[in-house]
């Protein structure tokens, strides 16, 4: 009597997670160590232990690479982002544990590093600048504004521009704060004290424009 055994499932081409992280991972070395203009196929490969033909069947190339780098980044922060405006805080400390969040985030190194990169190449390729406004800005400001929205459809708060506020509250998140970081005027991420009264201040401006009284 013989007993068949199970062989391991092969993924079809380009569809191996496993592969296509190793990929993300390897050029994510690559791009922090060369930067993106210096950063090669080739280099990628070495780090990643894959062929160049393996690499262009997950990525087209390294521009492709590093739009997923930024997605798969995105996609972890926007979920934090979400838990937090979604939690079960009082109102004030949960637009503080938001903005504090967010300006920890936007102020990190390796964000102020790649907002560096996409401005860098941005004028020769703007349709990657506009993906990364799309994909990170504007994401942003919808999940803020459906936030903003339930809390003024509630009663919490009484805003009459939704959209403007959700702005607002985005950019007192981090008022002087990213854009020092951004041209090197201070060394990122800040000091946590100051991104801690940063964010406490946004909120108490906030609050005193919009709570409902």
């Amino acid at each position: 009597m013989t007993h068949d055994t199970a062989k391991p499932r092969r993924h079809a081409a380009g569809q191996d997670p496993a592969k296509r992280e190793a990929i993300l991972n390897g050029a994510a070395r690559v791009f922090l160590d060369s930067g993106f203009d210096s950063a090669s196929v080739n280099d990628i490969c070495r780090v990643a232990d894959v062929s160049k033909s393996t690499l262009y069947v997950y990525f087209s190339g390294k521009e492709d690479l590093f739009e997923a780098l930024l997605e798969r980044e995105r996609d972890r922060v926007f979920a934090s982002f979400e838990d937090r405006l979604q939690g079960d805080l009082p109102l004030r400390e949960k637009l503080y544990d938001f903005a504090f969040a967010f300006a920890q985030t936007l102020c990190s190194a390796e964000l102020i590093r790649s907002q560096r990169t996409v401005i860098a190449i941005a004028e020769r390729m703007p349709e990657l600048g506009v993906r990364f406004y799309e994909g990170g800005a504007t994401r942003m400001r919808q999940m803020v504004e459906t936030f903003l929205r339930n809390e003024t459809a509630s009663g919490t708060l009484d805003i009459p521009d939704i959209t403007l506020a959700a702005y607002q509250l985005i950019e007192l998140s981090t008022a002087g704060l990213w854009r020092q970081c951004l041209f090197s005027k201070i060394e990122s991420p800040p000091p946590q004290e100051s991104l801690r009264k940063t964010s406490r201040s946004a909120v108490d401006v906030f609050l005193a424009m919009y709570l409902k009284r």
